[in-house]
């Protein structure tokens, strides 16, 4: 029968996993943890509103639930003209018919990137800025700094709205502890206009949001570095902070770096609209890892490395049964989100012929704690998944 290897248990990866299966063909999905780590989730963790173990879902029970196989190893090659790939443990491999690369993206290097922490960063740094955080409740005032930066090589790497999230989770942890007056709230960002991808109207809401909570905001200045109390910036400006969570852009993955698959001036691998990496039929790109192509706001979520995974298992059941046509991921392009806010959040949309972003006080918090179940159960194959979901 045709085998599909996977390489990433990220998001991306595991759907694809799953929507290979559903089309009947043997899948072994390789990642060098042996959970997935469901990212939009983890704000909560150091807030103390989500565990670091219900964030995660372990690979081997998704595996069972679809009936595929996992490997735990680290990929360390990849090699496109001899069909090959390489790991840590199990050495070269070049069993299988098809394979996809959902390795996920590394992130662009700040000096002194070694003083901060990253929401999105290695899953156990939620744990750190949890450490961290209770520090400063502890001490009862502080300054916290949050911001994100861009890839000016790939822009559509960039992860703002965790940021976003973050911040006002942690406003709203302060209000509810009777903290917020002890306690000094910056928003930093390279852009003039950060978060501008959602659309004019996000940004004008969080611009007045931030004002109304009391969030200072530094914008438009290039950073220099970082440093254990702090940010620097490109001005000689400085912003001190006992706290500073940071969200690089993303850039190419290091095992793609020195591959010999074809990639853009960022690091991430080119491929078409069915995912196919160019001129390896028998080879795909998911998720972060690849180089989207489409509108001008375009940019890598969670839900966009789930459609790509879907038209990756068609794409390839196509290729094997020559029926059914080629579909494209751009055509499925869009920015989603429910942004949280402790006490609510903002539904964000935005596709090549609008943009939205509608206030959901209360319900809207609910709306994506619900999401995160959802989430998990699908993954697990308990309940049926909502179609575009």
């Amino acid at each position: 029968m045709t085998k599909v290897i996977v390489l990433g248990g990220g998001i991306g990866g595991a759907e694809t996993a799953i929507s290979l299966r559903k089309k009947g063909y043997v899948v072994e999905l390789v990642s060098d943890r042996d959970y997935l780590f469901v990212y939009p989730l983890a704000i909560w963790i150091p807030t103390g509103e989500r565990s670091f173990e219900r964030t995660t879902i372990p690979l081997a029970d998704i595996a069972r639930a679809h009936h595929f196989q996992v490997t735990i190893d680290a990929v360390t090659g990849v090699e496109a003209a001899a069909r090959a790939f390489t790991l840590e443990k199990g050495g070269r491999r070049t069993d299988f018919d098809y394979l996809v690369v959902a390795l996920g993206a590394h992130k662009v290097r700040h000096a002194g990137r070694e003083h901060v922490l990253s929401i999105c960063g290695a899953p156990e740094e939620s744990l750190l800025i949890k450490e961290h955080l209770e520090a400063l409740l502890a001490a009862g005032r502080g300054s916290v700094a949050v911001g994100f930066g861009g890839n000016p090589k790939d822009p559509s790497g960039v992860r703002g709205g965790p940021a976003f999230e973050f911040l006002l989770n942690v406003h709203h942890l302060l209000k509810k502890r009777g903290l917020r007056d002890r306690f000094r709230l910056t928003f930093f960002a390279p852009m003039p206009s950060p978060g501008i991808r959602m659309g004019d109207k996000a940004v004008g809401m969080m611009d007045r949001m931030f004002r109304s909570l009391d969030i200072a905001q530094r914008t438009g200045t290039k950073i220099a570095g970082f440093r254990e109390d702090g940010v620097d910036f490109e001005d000689g400006s400085r912003l001190d902070a006992d706290l500073v969570m940071f969200i690089p852009a993303g850039d190419g993955h290091a095992v793609i770096g020195s591959s010999d698959l074809p990639q853009n001036e960022a690091g991430f691998v080119t491929i078409d609209g069915s995912c196919q990496v160019n001129g390896h039929p028998w080879l795909y790109a998911v998720g972060d890892t690849a180089a989207l192509e489409g509108p001008e706001w375009r940019a890598k979520q969670g839900h966009v490395a789930e459609v790509m995974a879907r038209i990756v298992a068609g794409d390839i059941h196509r290729k094997e049964t020559g029926r059914g046509h080629q579909e494209s991921y751009v055509d499925d392009l869009c920015i989603l989100c429910v942004m949280d806010m402790g006490n609510g959040a903002g539904f964000v949309y935005r596709n090549a012929k609008r943009s939205l972003f509608l206030p959901m006080p209360v319900v809207g918090h609910w709306m994506k704690k619900g999401w995160g179940r959802y989430f998990e159960l699908t993954k697990l194959g308990k309940i049926p998944r909502i179609p575009g979901m």
